[in-house]
């Protein structure tokens, strides 16, 4: 199964009015409702650990000389308590493969042809990252740089020595199909070559091919340019004229990343506000405060040196966004489960106070 296609085609069912922008956020909710049991186990596994803290913390300090007795002993502990320390990762584990996909999906070439462009609120290009070069698509001249890096299409239209009807084919690896042949320079003509064997074609059929249109798009700039490829020997060969862009700043997209710092702060507060009234440990506290001041900062720098799309900041702060008010809503339940059990003791207090008057 092709997941690339897949979400692209998941994308064009959510983009209402056209807006790629909208069909990001709302598979966004679409993901995080699907994961909501998942979330509310989180938080309660989290919000158990704060409960169980200072045994925890007990243990640890009884048997800090024999390791493996500690161990045994938080074994022991977790079983009796029904506690599952890993409990809280699930949810950030499942995230992994979506952010990875949804990037995958951004970045590919199919999504560059049919959306790249997409303007929503203030961004100016789902697929832009903060440094990137533009190139006008489909003009015959390829705006490139000296190092940049290209990728086919998933498909070719190819052309066979006894037949007039071109044939669809599909490309095997597109980022991994074309090759610049020699250096790139930019104002100069780029030579491309594709061997044959990157062809989804029986061997039969390789040696009728005559010609090939195959879409090029430059990974740095996302133009993309129709080329012709003629065959030779076992190679598809094309040749386009270049001239030099200079990579642009993308201030949309650095206030993007502003915005995911922000929006996952506020995320780390309100999980924290769910422990206000459980003591924690000093040293612990001090700690969780340190890291949550650390992460955001820690995670801004890295999608600032790593290009991340425009489109994934907009799918990671609106998650940041929901975590928010599923928090919230989570808490609320959680304090109404912890309140409900508080009553169910209290009337048990009660009743086991009756029948000990009633025996005396």
């Amino acid at each position: 199964m092709d997941f690339t296609t897949l979400t692209i085609d998941v994308l064009k069912v959510l983009s209402v009015a056209g807006s790629y922008g909208i069909g990001i956020i709302l598979l966004t909710i679409i993901v995080r409702l699907a994961m909501w049991p998942l979330g509310l186990s989180q938080q309660r596994s989290m919000r158990q650990m704060q409960l169980l803290q200072p045994k925890m913390k007990a243990i640890q300090d009884r048997y800090k000389s024999d390791p493996q007795k500690m161990q045994q002993k938080m074994m022991e502990f977790y079983k009796e308590h029904k506690f599952n320390p890993m409990a809280g990762c699930f949810p950030l584990l499942i995230q992994m493969p979506i952010f990875i996909l949804l990037y995958s999906t951004l970045m590919s070439p199919q999504f560059i042809q049919m959306a790249g462009d997409s303007q929503f609120l203030f961004i100016n290009r789902l697929d832009a990252t903060m440094k990137t070069s533009a190139g006008v698509s489909n003009d015959g001249i390829f705006g490139v740089s000296k190092y940049d890096s290209f990728m086919t299409g998933k498909t070719a239209k190819v052309y066979f020595i006894d037949s007039e009807d071109p044939e669809t084919v599909k490309i095997t690896k597109p980022n991994r199909a074309v090759e610049v042949q020699g250096e790139l320079n930019p104002g100069s003509e780029a030579d491309f070559k594709i061997s044959l064997d990157n062809l989804n074609l029986p061997f039969s059929k390789l040696d009728k091919i005559s010609k090939a249109e195959v879409q090029i798009t430059d990974i740095q700039t996302k133009e993309s340019e129709m080329l012709t490829f003629d065959r030779k020997e076992g190679l598809l060969i094309s040749s386009i004229p270049t001239k030099e862009v200079k990579a642009a700043f993308h201030w949309d997209v650095l206030a993007l990343v502003i915005l995911f710092m922000i929006t996952m702060v506020l995320s780390q507060k309100a999980m924290l506000s769910m422990n206000k009234n459980i003591q924690q440990d000093p040293a612990q506290a001090a700690m969780q405060k340190s890291m949550n001041t650390f992460m955001p900062l820690m995670l801004g720098f890295t999608f600032v040196i790593i290009p991340i799309p425009a489109g994934v900041l907009l799918y990671l702060i609106s998650s940041n966004l929901f975590q928010v008010v599923q928090t919230i809503i989570i808490n609320k339940q959680l304090e109404a489960e912890d309140k409900r059990k508080e009553a169910k003791i209290d009337d048990d207090d009660v009743n086991n106070a009756k029948k000990i008057n009633l025996k005396e």
